[in-house]
């Protein structure tokens, strides 16, 4: 269920607290629980002084023995309070932790193109899954650790000082010195565990890499290289995860040591004031019971100091993408784009990316509806890009891109990108049937609209001669599919989708000769009656362009029909002819 939107411009703390406040009853029965286990913990010394002192003098054994049952009553009913706390509280880590991850999972989908360009797969899935689990144990143990620990301290400290404040002063003063060694390695130990965060993120990349090239790697015979490269990932790891160790046994050692002499210091404290006649014997077992009772929760905070590094560590690479603002994001005022004929409009145009290297240079462009504008040129020219500003992937630096004359940067980007359809040399395939991926493009579409999209496509029969059909599982990326196979699929999608502009990215040049020929029937049919933008490396294809634009050093410097450039016999003749030459050269 949605939850109230989070303002992540808060400080950590009010933010990691809106979400646990998600949680509000779970948490509520977590902190009952906790605050009856320390008032169990608190009760049981000063009963047990209660007895030795009045019951056992006076032999009132029966009532000594009553008392011991009630007693055991109580840590019955702690053990139950633990269980709950357990359960309840690591479901609300969970539900917490889930919380996060839908977040951030759909802070990911809103980002923009340059996001993704700068960051690797593998980065990003180790921040989405083993990052948030490391804040399930804080959202959990975190509240429920500082209320138990922070009630046992306060209340034995107390009751020290109402049995004997001259050995609870002794006490007192060695405290600040475990608190001043406690804070002053949290800080190192935390960056420790931040640096040890970004290793693993790294070690994930590596793996996803190497999982994903796989058939390269096996290709080239160039396995032992990439277990090179993992091996080079994970001596990076270890040497974080050592030094965050070194950090972490200082850390505990100093604690161990702490909470040792505070043991000894109230024995040869007490010893001295029984022999000074200020106190007796069962008031310094008493007292030693609340000084166990006071260093439990210190040894439990030292404990959960690790989780607590891990946990804030993850939080804070959580945050970082949370506060990743899109570079591309809808106007305030943007409305949705309606039904529109598909004229589009590319005026005056620059644009460069963030190193501030120019890619386009007032590029002016303008297609009528249902017409189909080709752009051609050299590798690395830009074309790509170009298209890309259309439905706004990236934004442009100067001038403006209309569609029926409304700027893109007016309009909604889900109604934009709804109105265009793009289909790419490198077709993605998700992991799941041949339906679910024709169906991507029109989630709602039923099994009769995803037929006739595939017939369409040309791949219907195709399909049905698939063990399984329009059910049959085509692997990770489409690998159990042909490379024309895979682009008839995307070729069914944009049928579904219908959109009324179609960007047709280099969409055969990945096929051989004889699959390119039979995908552009499919490919011809698609484009009817829509307005077109192709981008194309092999020429014969845009022949049939209504305009073909011829795009170098940042600029348009031909624009015209196929025959009218040809009969220029400038660059775009110059490319003609050099490609027909080199298909002469293949068929030799």
């Amino acid at each position: 269920m949605p939850h109230k939107p989070i303002d992540f411009s808060q400080k950590p703390l009010k933010i990691f607290i809106s979400y646990i406040g998600h949680h509000k009853k779970l948490f509520a029965i977590d902190m009952v629980c906790a605050v009856l286990v320390a008032v169990i913990d608190l009760v049981f010394p000063y009963v047990s002084r209660s007895a030795m002192r009045l019951y056992l003098p006076e032999k009132l054994y029966t009532t000594f023995f009553v008392v011991m049952g009630i007693l055991v009553l109580a840590y019955v009913l702690k053990g139950f309070l633990y269980y709950v706390i357990t359960v309840l509280g690591h479901k609300m880590g969970v539900l917490t932790e889930a919380d996060m991850r839908r977040d951030l999972f759909t802070h990911l989908q809103e980002l923009s193109f340059s996001f993704y360009d700068k960051n690797r797969t593998g980065v990003l899935l180790s921040r989405v899954v083993s990052d948030l689990f490391e804040v399930t144990e804080l959202a959990h143990h975190g509240p429920e650790n500082v209320l138990i620990c922070s009630l046992s301290i306060i209340g034995a400290l107390v009751m020290m000082f109402f049995i004997q404040w001259q050995l609870a002063l002794v006490l007192t003063v060695a405290l600040p010195l475990g608190i001043w060694f406690t804070l002053s390695q949290r800080f190192r130990m935390r960056r420790a565990n931040v640096e040890v965060k970004r290793k693993t993120a790294l070690i994930t990349a590596a793996i996803e890499s190497s999982i994903s090239g796989v058939r390269t790697a096996k290709a080239f015979a160039n396995e032992a290289r990439e277990t090179e490269k993992f091996d080079e990932a994970n001596e990076i790891f270890k040497g974080a995860k050592v030094e965050y160790y070194r950090s972490m046994g200082l850390y505990m050692s100093g604690m161990e040591f702490t909470t040792g002499v505070l043991q000894v210091l109230v024995i040869a404290a007490g010893g001295l004031l029984i022999m000074g006649g200020k106190m007796n014997y069962v008031d310094l077992i008493t007292f030693t019971l609340y000084v166990s009772t006071f260093i439990s929760p210190l040894r439990r905070l030292v404990q959960f100091a690790e989780q607590y590094m891990q946990g804030t560590a993850g939080f804070s690479r959580f945050l970082e993408i949370m506060r990743t603002e899109p570079d591309i994001q809808d106007a305030p005022d943007a409305v949705e784009l309606g039904p529109i004929e598909g004229r589009v409009d590319f005026n005056d145009v620059s644009f460069h990316y963030d190193n501030g290297v120019p890619v386009l240079s007032h590029i002016d462009l303008h297609v009528q509806p249902g017409e189909c504008l080709a752009v051609v040129g050299s590798s690395g020219g830009g074309k790509t890009t170009l298209c890309q500003l259309l439905p706004r992937f990236y934004e442009v630096s100067e001038g403006s891109v209309t569609v029926d004359g409304v700027d893109v940067r007016r309009v909604t980007q889900g109604s934009l990108r709804r109105a265009v359809g793009i289909l790419q040399q490198d077709v993605f395939m998700f992991a799941g049937t041949v339906r679910e991926n024709i169906r991507y493009g029109r989630p709602d579409a039923t099994d009769e609209e995803i037929v006739e999209a595939a017939k369409r496509a040309e791949i219907h029969e195709e399909i049905m001669a698939m063990p399984e059909g329009y059910d049959t599982y085509i692997g990770e990326r489409g690998v159990m599919l042909s490379g024309g196979q895979k682009q008839r699929v995307s070729i069914a999608r944009v049928f579904l989708k219908n959109p009324r502009v179609l960007i047709l990215d280099e969409a055969t040049s990945a096929l051989d000769t004889v699959t390119e020929q039979s995908i552009q029937r499919s490919l011809d049919e698609l484009s009817k009656g829509r307005t077109t933008l192709i981008i194309a490396h092999r020429l014969s294809t845009v022949r049939h362009a209504d305009s073909i634009a011829v795009i170098e050093d940042e600029h348009v410097v031909e624009q015209g029909s196929h025959r009218e450039l040809m009969a220029k016999n400038g660059i775009y003749a110059g490319l003609v002819r050099a490609q027909e030459i080199g298909e002469e050269d293949e068929v030799c």
